[in-house]
């Protein structure tokens, strides 16, 4: 079965669950929680790839890692993942999980790429306009990246404006090669 049907089939699951028992912001919790995890510990990644750990050891570390820190839900449900040898798709499921949850409470999400770090009240300002001109909820985070110059690129979901210094100037520098070649 394709990788992707088999991370959206389970997410879709839990998610569903989650909303008829009225539990999807705590689970969500829980699911960002544990994709942080998948994203800063390779030791986690490692133990959900290896082919040597008995499935019964997996279960039982994950029982150790995350009971009393997620709802009993969310625990029986990563069991549930790794008893049926799908364990190496956690990551996906959570990605997938938190896509339809902000899809249900019309969220967005935004990377602001600045040259520079900017204050929290400019960026709560943007957030707030952004809110407005689109109608939803945005969950807006930031990242520096200084070969940009200056100005701002801005990504939404997939969509991206680039308004960066670096990229006007090679617009510049493209249409001043494009008017040499003509000459």
């Amino acid at each position: 079965m394709d990788q992707s049907a088999i991370t959206v089939r389970y997410a879709k699951a839990i998610f569903e669950l989650a909303k008829e028992k009225n539990l999807l912001a705590t689970l969500k919790e829980d699911i960002e929680m544990i994709a942080s995890i998948c994203k800063d510990s390779t030791e986690f990644i490692l133990l959900l790839e290896s082919p040597i750990i008995k499935t019964s050891k997996k279960t039982e570390l994950i029982t150790s890692i995350f009971n009393e820190k997620v709802h009993p839900l969310t625990l029986n449900f990563l069991n549930l993942i790794t008893q049926n040898k799908r364990e190496i798709h956690i990551p996906g499921i959570c990605r997938n999980f938190l896509a339809f949850t902000r899809r249900d409470q019309n969220i967005k999400s935004a990377v602001l790429t600045t040259a520079s770090e900017i204050d929290t009240k400019t960026i709560k300002k943007i957030e707030q306009l952004m809110e407005k001109e689109l109608g939803a909820k945005i969950e807006l985070s930031t990242q520096i990246n200084t070969k940009i110059i200056g100005g701002i690129i801005l990504r939404l979901e997939d969509k991206q404006y680039d308004a960066s210094v670096a990229t006007q100037l090679k617009k510049i520098k493209q249409n001043l090669l494009e008017t040499e070649l003509k000459n």
